[in-house]
């Protein structure tokens, strides 16, 4: 039976790995470890579903490795190849996610940039040494060799994989890599496709998530192993697909931002990533983890150390949760509100007018908390600390530009030569607009008045630096009418105001807000609460 009739042969969505000859690796701890790290981080806390962790998505990507790279051999055997090329993708495929530290992204995304902001670090690098550690420590050479692995070439051929070429300069070069000639440039196009991004690691997260998530998932990535080959342009060999799958490659882009927009940003996801960070940061002078030689290191030094850094997962939340010491008592606090659901309050996100870039920084909550109104103040005093600003990037993939203009493709008519098709060639549906920014602000208080009067100063900050009304609800609308009274506005406030189309059921129309303003008193304090 070839590969392809196997795939057709499966009856799920998600790969099915009962059969799936695993690598030795897979069984060792250092691998065992992701099993404790959750795929989504602080998703989980908003999407119960989604429980699934690092340990099956990586058995995925070894899988879909191995099933991509055998359909390749199996179609087109002038490819060269070899068994050995095949172990290492699938391992590669396997160890890819080796470096992530607690709930995944969180740890790379936030809690490193804020506790060493200096210090240029990705999940990618310590994946590498996580692997290097785990061959060694383990004693492996001898049992690669075992295997038809030539252990020089063949353990830097696995690193290229997962972290890029080894030396910093080489991308100067005209071929970059050292563990595979230019002519099986194809190879490092399976497991983490630098190019344009289409990659058996996106193929099994989105079939996964979505899977666990409860979100439907329009792509199909059978359809792309049934359609895939290898076409040579400007004097390499890039992985192709063909032409009539170009609606489908868009699909999966396309997926990839509805998942960010939906479940990996979600507003209640990401203010829990952010206090779970903040626990983690007030606690990591105090928590002590043993590497090698018994050297003591702490949560942001762990990972100069792979024996410490194995150490490391999302056990640390109920390590903190449930510790006596005093000295953890901060941390341990944040970590009972988030069990006790008082998290920060949402106060509404915006989105820039102009086509400015947002960067992230300490001065945007000093900015929201001097943007006091001038008529009708709140009479309250608002601490910039308490503001809390995430900046979200969502993009398809390679920030503003169109991932597929840099997507090959072949004709039925010639196989062998590569093509690329434009998006007016396409659809006039699509994108014209690759990336966007989303700026959410959180408040740290219970207090409804309190939270109502930082909502004032949220849309009046927004309204003084160019930046898209928040989305409309209670309190909000209240206050906008307000601001059309100041300012003598005429109208309706429809006709200042882009209508919200996914109003909850507890939200005002605009009418009935029109109504709410008539009959109260304009010194009342609105204190609605929203999500």
């Amino acid at each position: 039976m070839s590969v392809l009739q196997k795939m057709n042969s499966l009856s799920h969505q998600i790969p099915d790995h009962s059969s799936y000859p695993l690598p030795w690796c897979m069984f060792l701890f250092t691998f065992q470890r992701l099993r404790y790290i959750k795929q989504l981080g602080g998703t989980y806390f908003v999407f119960p579903g989604a429980s699934h962790n690092r340990f099956e998505h990586s058995l995925g990507v070894g899988y879909l490795a191995g099933c991509l790279v055998r359909t390749l051999k199996e179609r087109q055997p002038e490819l060269d190849i070899t068994q050995r090329d095949i172990l290492c993708v699938e391992i590669a495929g396997l160890c890819h996610d080796l470096g992530h530290g607690p709930f995944s992204h969180m740890f790379d995304g936030r809690f490193i940039p804020l506790t060493r902001p200096d210090l240029k670090w990705k999940h990618e690098t310590a994946s590498v040494q996580m692997f290097e550690h785990l061959i060694t420590s383990n004693k492996l050479e001898k049992v690669m060799e075992s295997y038809g692995l030539v252990l020089e070439e063949d353990m830097l051929f696995i690193k290229e994989q997962i972290g890029g070429p080894v030396d910093e300069n080489a991308c100067e070069k005209s071929w970059p890599y050292r563990g595979r000639p230019k002519e099986k440039s194809f190879l490092y196009e399976i497991v983490a496709n630098k190019k344009n991004g289409i990659d058996v690691d996106k193929w099994d997260y989105f079939a996964r998530d979505c899977h666990h998530l409860g979100i439907p998932n329009n792509f199909d990535y059978k359809r792309l192993l049934i359609f895939t080959r290898v076409c040579e342009v400007k004097n390499q060999k890039h992985i192709c697909t063909r032409d009539k799958e170009v609606e489908n490659v868009y699909e999966m882009f396309h997926t990839r931002y509805c998942l960010h927009r939906r479940a990996y940003q979600h507003k209640t996801g990401n203010i829990i990533e952010i206090m779970i960070t903040e626990a983690l940061q007030k606690a990591d002078k105090f928590f002590e983890i043993r590497g090698s030689g018994g050297k003591v290191y702490q949560i942001s030094t762990a990972m100069e150390d792979m024996e410490a850094y194995t150490k490391l997962t999302d056990c640390i939340y109920l390590e903190i949760l449930h510790s006596s010491h005093p000295e953890l008592e901060e941390a341990r606090e944040i970590l009972c509100k988030i069990e006790r659901r008082e998290l920060y309050k949402f106060l509404g996100e915006t989105r820039p007018e102009s086509k400015k870039a947002i960067v992230k920084s300490n001065g945007l909550a000093e900015s929201i908390a001097n943007s006091k109104p001038e008529k009708d103040p709140p009479d309250v005093e608002l601490k910039a600390e308490n503001f809390i600003v995430d900046v979200i990037n969502m993009d398809y993939g390679m920030k503003d530009q169109n991932p597929i203009d840099q997507v090959h493709f072949y004709c039925k008519a010639d196989p062998s030569k590569a093509v690329n098709i434009s998006k007016e060639q396409v659809s006039k549906f699509l994108p014209i607009i690759f990336m966007e920014q989303v700026v959410r602000v959180y408040y740290k208080s219970q207090d409804p008045y309190i939270i109502s009067c930082a909502k004032q100063y949220f849309v009046q900050w927004c309204m003084e630096n160019d930046f898209t009304k928040p989305q409309v609800t209670n309190s909000l609308i209240i206050f906008l009418v307000k601001i059309m009274e100041w300012f003598g506005l005429e109208g309706d406030l429809e006709d200042h105001l882009v209508p919200n189309p996914c109003r909850g059921q507890g939200d005002l129309s605009l009418e009935q807000a029109g109504e709410r303003v008539v009959s109260s008193n304009t010194g009342d304090h609105p204190g609605d609460e929203y999500s």
